[in-house]
């Protein structure tokens, strides 16, 4: 008997909370933890329709970070987007790389460019339109992608915006460390030299780890 009281309590509340309008659904679900979203939107198609809408992450948006709200000049060129896209970005500068100032949303959007980059694509990006971030580098998955992008990047040489997407000299740096340490192997003879070469009139003294093929 108290089984079917507790059921029916139980199924009340979900018809209850099933009714509620979408701005009230909106309050309540970005007061909930990120990481129990995606369960969430599974939950009904009107879930889903919420998180797949701007009203919802503009709110979010407002709430978790609220500086970001405030009018000023976007550096561009990459887009700002709408809000799911700026909130994935800022999540990402404050999250995974710590960062709580003005450069987190730059970095967030930068990351999570160039990781689309390297998914989508079977071939590098042109290394012209990559805007690097030491960080962004140093999160990279060890594949034949990154390798080749890396290596390009090294061959074109001078192809980094400056501050704020990145401090030229410092960027450049992390790709040849991480060239000549984590990538190593997947070099040929001749274009291990070639980048070697580059590194030398680059950077006076290299460090004895990167030499050695």
């Amino acid at each position: 008997m108290t089984d079917d009281r507790d059921n029916d309590t139980l199924t009340s509340v979900d018809n209850s909370f099933g009714k509620l309008p979408d701005h009230l659904l909106i309050e309540i679900f970005i007061r909930v933890p990120v990481s129990e979203w995606a369960q969430i939107s599974c939950v009904k198609k009107q879930w889903a329709n919420l998180f797949h809408g701007e009203c919802l992450w503009q709110a979010a948006l407002i709430r978790t970070f609220p500086l970001a709200s405030q009018a000023k000049r976007w550096p561009g060129p990459i887009p700002r987007g709408l809000s799911k896209r700026r909130f994935a970005a800022l999540y990402v500068g404050k999250h995974i790389f710590a960062l709580d100032n003005g450069i987190d949303e730059i970095v967030g959007h930068t990351y999570l460019f160039l990781k689309e980059q390297l998914e989508h694509s079977t071939m590098p990006p042109p290394s012209g339109i990559l805007h690097g971030t030491i960080i962004v580098l140093d999160n990279l998955e060890e594949n034949q992608h990154t390798f080749l992008l890396l290596k390009r990047l090294a061959l074109e040489e001078d192809v980094f915006l400056p501050f704020p997407y990145s401090r030229s000299i410092k960027v450049q740096w992390k790709v040849f460390e991480k060239l000549f340490t984590d990538f190593r192997d997947c070099f040929n003879h001749a274009d291990y030299y070639d980048v070697l070469a580059i590194a030398k009139n680059k950077f006076q003294p290299i460090p004895s780890a990167w030499l050695g093929y």
